[in-house]
């Protein structure tokens, strides 16, 4: 049988234990680690993961700094809000709810985030630090991959990994943290000829290129660890970049969606939280 790997479980943990350095660090509420996120306008979906991050930051006893601002909103306005929280010591993190309403250049406005705030890591000094293997706040579910894959004692050094998809956001910085752990890395992506037989080669193998049931039993080496990063809202639920059925009794390990990366995101945003609050004390 193929096991699922528990993202609910090792996020509580990982969050548990935030909050527990949060408390042992910071005693007054008010010294606390402070994160600001940023809600431009009132798409529902966007406003319903702000909910959730906010309520993680209160649950981790750390600050919550959030503004909302109108749809109508110019980029100077919103510029101007990020200035403000960049310059502002008692403010940890900085996180602008992606996507903008149209008219946002929203690649401009993250810039303006100092990559000691960037607790998405999707500046380009971020990017950065991460490709010269530097210290940095890295993307928050790249890192959450990499933690489920050491909860579950998944071997990285010497390992063939495959990561099925090149964005800046998952793809390309999750090539890179199993680089930097040793692993012998392939991105493929839509372009990429015979994709199954790239991804059969993968003791590791990552779905996240964001096309629903792109990864079938035909992709998948037996005994390979697979982990679904692709999250699609259909008629009957959620469901995500893999054709997980197809795998139970191929695949050694899987994520499960829902439950499987998606928790890891906000655990790890909790976490970056904490550390940008360390860099600014030295």
């Amino acid at each position: 049988m193929t096991a699922l790997i528990d993202g609910k479980a090792a996020a509580k943990r990982i969050r548990a234990q935030v909050a527990a350095d949060v408390a042992a660090a910071y005693p007054s509420r008010e010294q606390a680690p402070g994160l600001a996120t940023i809600l431009v306008g009132g798409d529902p979906a966007s406003a319903v993961y702000v909910a959730s991050k906010r309520r993680a930051v209160r649950e981790a006893g750390m600050r919550d700094q959030h503004r909302s601002l109108p749809e109508n909103s110019t980029q100077e306005q919103v510029a101007a809000v990020i200035d403000e929280l960049a310059a502002d010591p008692a403010v940890s993190g900085i996180l602008l709810q992606l996507p903008l309403p149209k008219g946002l250049d929203s690649a401009r406005l993250i810039e303006r985030i100092p990559a000691e705030k960037d607790v998405d890591g999707l500046t380009t000094m971020s990017a950065g630090l991460l490709a010269r293997g530097q210290y940095g706040l890295r993307p928050c579910t790249p890192s959450g991959v990499i933690e489920l894959l050491d909860t579950e004692s998944v071997p990285i050094t010497g390992a063939r990994a495959v990561v099925v998809g090149r964005s800046e956001l998952v793809g390309r910085p999750l090539a890179q943290l199993l680089l930097h752990r040793d692993a012998t890395v392939t991105i493929a992506h839509s372009k990429t000829r015979d994709l199954a037989a790239v991804t059969r080669e993968a003791d590791i193998l990552v779905a996240a290129a964001g096309v629903r049931g792109l990864i079938g039993a035909e992709h998948v080496r037996p005994g390979a660890t697979v982990i679904d990063v692709g999250i699609h809202r259909t008629d009957g639920g959620l469901a995500g970049d893999v054709r997980a059925a197809e795998l139970d009794g191929i695949a050694a390990r899987i994520t499960p969606v829902p439950g499987g990366v998606g928790p890891m995101t906000i655990a790890m945003l909790m976490s970056n939280t904490l550390s940008a609050a360390q860099w600014a004390r030295g």
